[in-house]
């Protein structure tokens, strides 16, 4: 179930982010009743915003988005777990860009609990006519037109997703989330510098690990085949949730174990 929310009766067909696309993106997590991580997603959207040069509003403090959510969506739609995607984009209003207002929009999935990871593990497979770029604004959630590419190429092959490469070969990320690699006691993530997303959600969950002893987290360059070293593969999408991935081409993977973290991740939110 989704459920959409504008600043106004509905989005201006004028606005830049649907001419320009001139936008950014986080995602904030509602689960059983209660915002989480709220800070860390508040901080995403106001280093992204600055990034693109937006004139960020006084009114857009952690507490104006606290209240936002509790009142509209926790208490006034009832929802008890989902995830909020929410849009900010530039107006056509000032003298100059940086100086133009901005408005919001979002949506809301709700799901059974956010933090928990899908049973159907996924299917990936490498994409390798496109690449993604690994400077400034490739770590937000920004318009990406590779991203829909890749989209349909999924759709087109019967895959759930396709790994993304930078330009020199290298593992970035997927069309959406990013992608840990499980070997031995050692969980692999590619390096901010490679084109990878920004995560709160992954952050938060590699910090649990680390700060528990439960696994050595070690950012890498990660050329593709190794992608088929990896005993266990986690897909942490901040749009869409937590996956497993199941299969990469012809090598299939196991799941115990990251679930096994998960589960003791998720336990801390109730502690």
């Amino acid at each position: 179930m989704e459920n959409q929310y504008f600043t106004s009766d509905g989005l201006n067909v004028k606005n830049r982010a649907f001419l320009l696309g001139d936008s950014v993106k986080v995602s904030f997590f509602v689960r059983k009743g209660r915002l989480i991580m709220d800070e860390e997603c508040y901080f995403f959207l106001m280093a992204s915003m600055r990034k693109m040069r937006m004139n960020i509003p006084l009114s857009y403090t952690l507490e104006f988005f606290q209240t936002l959510f509790q009142k509209e969506i926790i208490e006034g739609e009832g929802i008890q777990n989902g995830i909020i995607n929410f849009q900010v984009f530039r107006n056509n209003d000032g003298s100059t860009l940086a100086k133009s207002s901005v408005s919001y929009f979002y949506e809301v999935t709700e799901m059974d609990d956010v933090l928990a990871v899908y049973q159907r593990p996924q299917e990936l497979d490498l994409i390798k006519e496109i690449n993604v770029n690994n400077n400034l604004l490739s770590n937000i959630r920004v318009h990406c037109p590779e991203n829909i590419y890749g989209g349909i190429y999924a759709q087109e092959n019967d895959l759930d997703d396709v790994i993304l490469l930078n330009p020199n070969k290298r593992i970035a990320r997927t069309t959406s989330g990013n992608l840990l690699f499980l070997e031995g006691d050692v969980i692999k993530v590619p390096k901010q510098t490679e084109g990878a997303y920004i995560s709160p959600l992954m952050e938060n969950f590699v910090t649990f690990l680390h700060k528990n002893n439960l696994a050595d987290i070690q950012e890498h360059e990660i050329i593709a085949f190794e992608s088929q070293k990896a005993e266990e593969i986690l897909m942490i999408s901040e749009e869409k949730g937590i996956f497993s991935v199941g299969k990469i081409r012809n090598k299939t993977f196991e799941n115990t174990r990251f679930l096994e973290l998960v589960e003791g991740w998720k336990k801390s939110f109730d502690q």
